[in-house]
């Protein structure tokens, strides 16, 4: 695990015989620690580039041919797993699977009858649902004549009914319901495209008489004969494709999976480069994990290939790799900007500000209970969910992954918790006082003052913090001058920020320096000595950063304009509830109930949406840009998901030669 900074990354080349290719090649994949990258210049002016060949067009036809049998074959696996040493077993094994030919028979015969009984079953609902054309069917198909039922609504099939005959010699037969209009309408051949067109621009779908001989009442019963046949073979066919499933399943979904793995090891190939018995291939990998991959390449080729460090100034793909609990918040990180593999990863400190950046603009126990008990029926897997209106479930997973939902609910556990602590602190309740002592109200003058008092210190330390990243960043990068600038950005948000609260406590005349406030002198120095490290460190960036450093504080004050409009909302609806509830009066009781929990439900809306906005955005803003760059290139180390396989195990190293006994003579 890593603090405040993605995992450190290394450039590494490989250089090995050919011989040795494939064992080291399945070493990279299955370690899954490197993300491999096309040669380097240098190394590709030297080497030519690499193809799969032979083998890769073999994996290739393999990998189609069990893909389609493991998708034709219901899902049967048994829970064991299989390793294949080397690419030669994978293929080998293959060979030994004689299930293609009946399968496939199988799979388009159970196609061709799943056609057949839809057409059958769409028959059958349509002559059903035209019981009033009694006639029989081949009356409705000649050579001169198209039929289409249809059904429509009344009033549209009025206006059809007037429109078409104008337009062609057409025939209606029909049944008017109270909501729907059914009818079949009889067209010559030559004006059927300019009826269905009209028909279309009307909203109503036409479909064409389906060319049966009989009367519906006598062909109905042999349809459904017909499909009662259809359905009794796809049941055969369904009872024999599980048999062979049972019997080959397992073994097609791992080779399946073997053959996946090694097309992409062989993909790997065509970023290589190759001399007449070597090849060599680079990439990056975290600096934590080279001792295992030098030690494990070793093993596989006994000695023969070399892992190497290639100096670079090129920035490398980035890893965030926080502790378990912390690593809920890498969510909204990369929704902003994944970080750069030589910056500060911020996740750390947003996982210790946001929760209470929420918890406080929240405030209130009832509505923390409320949203953390929703918290964690999102973790547990929404159990109950099927039980829900349509509307409720689908519209959360329009916006959202389930996976996210659950990241979003780990993230906002700990602001719940503050919340509720706040709340208590308050004595709020859903806006009701329900404790029987206050230990703080946010509502009075004095309240209120303190509240922004401390919003602003919270603003001050973290765009302090947030200068103090940005210098260190700097320093690091060899920047010493901009480093410097962000120093002087802390100085200056500091003198103002002192001269500020000094301002509102005493007047004007405590910035003017004296015998009696020394610490005016002090304000001043701070804050003129900032505007000048700013503009010397920054240029015309760090004269922008002094009209924002003032503004990033003050915005901080949000978090109790926020809490404030919660707690004022809920007092609003809770006063008109009282008001009403003790009337008597029926009408106004049942009003106040209903204003009680529509507006409780309200605020709890915005309880979740306005507070985790407004923590994002000062986070975003006021803090990540002192320091943070983002628009990294995630980690994509070279590797596969295994369910069927595991890995073959990497070769120890050979034994040395015992010495040979001393010649006697």
């Amino acid at each position: 695990m890593s603090f405040l900074r993605p995992v450190a990354m290394a450039k590494v080349g490989l250089i090995g015989l050919k011989d040795d290719r494939e064992a080291l090649v399945t070493v990279l994949h299955d370690l899954g620690v490197v993300q491999v990258e096309p040669l380097g210049k240098e190394a590709a002016a030297l080497l030519e580039a690499e193809h799969g060949g032979e083998s890769q067009r073999a994996v290739a036809d393999e990998l189609l041919r069990f893909r389609g049998l493991k998708s034709a074959l219901p899902a049967v696996p048994d829970g064991r797993t299989r390793s294949f040493p080397t690419l030669g077993d994978v293929l080998a094994e293959t060979r030994r699977v004689p299930i293609d030919d009946e399968v496939r028979s199988l799979k388009v015969e159970e196609d061709r009858l799943l056609s057949e009984r839809t057409a059958l079953t769409d028959t059958i609902d349509l002559l059903r649902r035209f019981p009033f054309y009694t006639d029989r069917l081949e009356y409705l198909s000649g050579r001169n004549l198209l039929a289409f039922f249809g059904e429509a609504k009344p009033e549209i099939y009025a206006r059809l009914k007037t429109e078409v005959p104008a337009m062609s010699d057409a025939v209606f037969l029909e049944q008017i319901g109270p909501e729907r209009a059914r009818f079949v309408l009889a067209v010559r051949t030559e004006h059927a495209d300019t009826v269905g067109r009209l028909a279309q621009s009307r909203g109503t779908t036409l479909v064409a008489a389906p060319r049966l001989t009989g009367t519906p009442a006598e062909v109905l019963p042999k349809i459904e004969g017909e499909r009662a046949v259809i359905e009794t073979r796809l049941g055969e066919i369904r009872a024999r494709l599980a048999a062979i499933s049972r019997e080959w399943y397992p073994i097609v979904a791992q080779l399946e999976e073997a053959l996946t793995i090694e097309s992409r090891k062989l993909e790997a190939w065509t970023r290589m480069g190759a001399g007449a018995r070597t090849f060599a291939i680079e990439g990056w990998a975290p600096r934590r994990e080279l001792p295992q991959l030098e030690s494990a390449v070793g093993r596989a080729s006994g000695g023969r290939a070399h892992l190497y460090q290639i100096p670079s100034t090129e920035r490398g793909p980035t890893l965030m790799d926080n502790p378990p609990g912390i690593r809920w918040y890498e969510f909204f990180i990369k929704f902003y900007a994944l970080p750069q593999p030589d910056e500060w990863d911020p996740t750390f400190l947003f996982a210790l500000v946001f929760p209470i950046f929420f918890g406080l603009m929240l405030g209130d126990m009832g509505y923390g209970l409320v949203i953390l008990v929703i918290s964690l029926w999102m973790i547990a897997g929404f159990p109950g969910a099927a039980r829900l209106p349509r509307a409720l479930k689908s519209v959360p997973r329009s916006v959202m992954s389930t996976w996210g939902m659950r990241s979003l609910a780990f993230t906002l556990v700990p602001g719940c918790a503050v919340a509720i602590g706040v709340g208590f602190v308050f004595n709020e309740f859903f806006g009701f006082h329900v404790l029987p002592f206050t230990l703080f109200e946010p509502r009075g003058a004095a309240g209120i003052a303190f509240l922004l008092k401390l919003a602003g210190f919270i603003g001050l330390a973290l765009v302090s913090i947030g200068f103090a990243l940005g210098a260190l960043k700097e320093y690091f990068h060899g920047h010493r001058r901009q480093a410097g600038g962000k120093v002087a950005g802390i100085a200056f948000a500091w003198g103002v920020a002192f001269a500020g609260l000094s301002l509102l406590q005493h007047g004007t005349g405590s910035l003017v320096p004296s015998g009696a406030n020394p610490l005016a002198g002090v304000y001043w120095a701070l804050a003129v000595g900032g505007i000048v490290g700013l503009i010397a460190g920054e240029g015309g960036q760090g004269a922008m950063a002094i009209m924002e450093v003032v503004s990033h504080i003050l915005s901080h004050t949000r978090l109790v304009g926020i809490l404030l409009a919660s707690v004022i909302f809920a007092l609003v609806i809770n006063t008109v509830f009282v008001a009403n509830i003790g009337s008597g009066v029926a009408w106004k009781v049942g009003l106040a109930i209903v204003i009680l929990i529509a507006g409780q439900l309200f605020n709890i809306v915005i309880g979740v949406f306005e507070p985790g906005i407004q923590g994002l955005r000062l986070m975003f803003v006021e803090n990540f840009s002192k320091y943070y760059e983002g628009n990294g290139r995630p980690f994509r180390p070279f590797g596969s998901r295994r369910t069927f396989t595991t890995p073959a195990p990497i070769p120890a190293p050979a034994a040395a030669a015992a010495p040979a006994p001393p010649n006697p003579a």
